[in-house]
């Protein structure tokens, strides 16, 4: 399998990443996912532009522009023969010697970037069937709008579901719905569709851009406001969302069944109108 380096496709074997690399000392870099259907990424300039606009947040000087991304992206998911899956994407800040938590100089200091591919089919029959989940409190930092590679409080969150046999955990602050540990999350109250709003606490899913495009559109009404833990508990449908799964349905949460176990209709109806977006794009998903 091949991936990037830098600028360089070259096989995997081939990549050496220092031991003084900052995303190795600190978890300081960015990264994104996208998800290629019929060898054609969907919604490729969103996730390159939030990788940008986190960037930004972080002082952090990328090595490339836009398109020189997007060109080197497409080249390797060409290189590697992925029809449907995933190719993942970090910049680091780079390599800095002696180890000193101030950001180093740019010049000095360029960023390293790699990329890998995955090919990953559609789960439809788990998109029928959907997840079980837990819910816990929301220990991360206050940065979550950056799509940091520094994930020990998601992976520490989707440990403590994975011990229990559930997929994912719903945080909470003080009773309030922010995320999953690597998802957006949603419910559904009498046919309204509510999500928390962006900001500090969640981060701007792309996904989530998708879905509320769409559903507005089918004249869905959606409500970007908050939330708590108890009404989740009581909500009609619940669904998560992220660009690998694309929406998911949550048919239990702490052992107690949502929808009697079952996938909602408007969760449904959700699922098929992202697919035909995901069809003028990149053609028929199967």
């Amino acid at each position: 399998m091949k991936v990037l380096l830098d600028d360089k496709i070259v096989e995997r074997n081939e990549v050496k990443i220092d031991m003084e690399d900052r995303g190795y000392q600190f978890g300081d870099g960015l990264y994104e996912v996208i998800r290629a259907y019929n060898g054609t990424f969907f919604t490729a300039d969103e996730h390159i532009d939030r990788l940008f606009t986190g960037a930004k947040k972080i002082d952090l000087v990328l090595p490339f522009t836009k398109n020189e991304l997007k060109e080197r992206l497409y080249k390797l998911m060409k290189e590697n023969e992925i029809e449907t899956g995933n190719i993942y994407f970090q910049v680091t800040r780079g390599i800095a010697i002696p180890r000193d938590h101030s950001y180093p100089d740019p010049i000095k200091v360029p960023a390293v970037f790699t990329a890998s591919t995955t090919k990953v089919p559609r789960d439809q029959a788990k998109m029928d069937r959907g997840i079980s989940v837990i819910t816990l409190p929301d220990m991360r930092w206050l940065h979550c709008d950056i799509k940091s590679i520094s994930l020990l409080g998601n992976v520490m969150a989707k440990h403590e579901a994975h011990k229990v046999g559930a997929e994912e955990a719903i945080q909470h602050r003080d009773g309030i719905v922010t995320e999953g540990a690597s998802t957006n999350m949603w419910m559904v109250k009498d046919g309204v569709i509510y999500t928390h709003p962006d900001g500090n606490l969640v981060l701007p899913g792309i996904t989530k851009i998708v879905l509320l495009d769409v559903a507005r559109k089918a004249g869905i009404p959606v409500k970007e406001e908050a939330f708590t833990l108890e009404q989740l508990k009581n909500a009609d449908e619940v669904f998560s969302s992220s660009t690998t799964i694309e929406a998911m349905p949550i048919v239990e949460i702490d052992g107690v069944k949502v929808n009697d176990g079952k996938r909602g209709p408007v969760v449904k109806q959700l699922q098929d109108l992202y697919v035909k977006a995901v069809e003028e794009v990149c053609g028929k998903v199967r």
